[in-house]
């Protein structure tokens, strides 16, 4: 696993052993920055970023090489926020994150009780938890972490579907690459 563009293209990332994490592929993960880009280098400039169920923190990482102001990791598990710490000190990347050890659905709350407000958005759920894409998506429906601009993007399973419609979150987009797939969120209120 490596990163794919930016400050720190191609330099390795580390994963934990076993089927604990499930780290978001190379290919997938330059696929969801060129969707993002769409030609325009520096469209992620300044940008802030929340990494929820981030895993080995790969997604976050790529946005911080990409030029991302801040990335939100929020990893529930303690050896995988360790993971993202250890990947990020290899990096030599010492500013522009927080990790949060905690549930997604807390992260949210201290989120915004802190007045954050994020571009971006990436969720990765474990798949054999599929009631997590639900619960979270209808939270970020509801939560002032969301701008008019910010866009959320679920990975999944391609025979597993998130969801349409998550409160005022539309899906606008579904990317399918081999077994995995993206479906991206915006605001209803929102022209497409």
């Amino acid at each position: 696993m490596r990163v794919i563009a930016g400050q720190y293209r191609r330099r390795t990332l580390r994963s934990l052993p076993g089927l604990e994490i499930r780290p978001t592929a190379d290919r997938l993960r330059e696929t969801l920055f060129n969707v993002l880009c769409a030609g325009d280098a520096d469209a992620l400039a300044e940008s802030t970023w929340l990494d929820l169920y981030a895993g080995t923190g790969a997604v976050g990482i790529e946005a911080l090489s990409r030029g991302a102001r801040t990335v939100y990791f929020v990893e529930s598990s303690k050896a995988a926020a360790e993971l993202i710490a250890a990947n990020l000190r290899s990096l030599g990347i010492a500013n522009g994150f927080q990790i949060a050890k905690v549930e997604a659905g807390k992260a949210l709350q201290q989120l915004e009780a802190a007045e954050r407000v994020a571009d971006f958005v990436f969720l990765d759920p474990p798949y054999p938890r599929p009631d997590e894409y639900a619960k979270t998506l209808a939270a970020l429906a509801q939560s002032k972490l969301l701008s008019e601009r910010s866009v959320v993007i679920a990975e999944h399973t391609k025979k597993f579907d998130p969801g349409e419609v998550h409160g005022e979150l539309r899906r606008y987009r579904k990317l399918v690459q081999g077994d995995a797939a993206l479906s991206f969120y915006r605001r209803l209120t929102q022209q497409f």
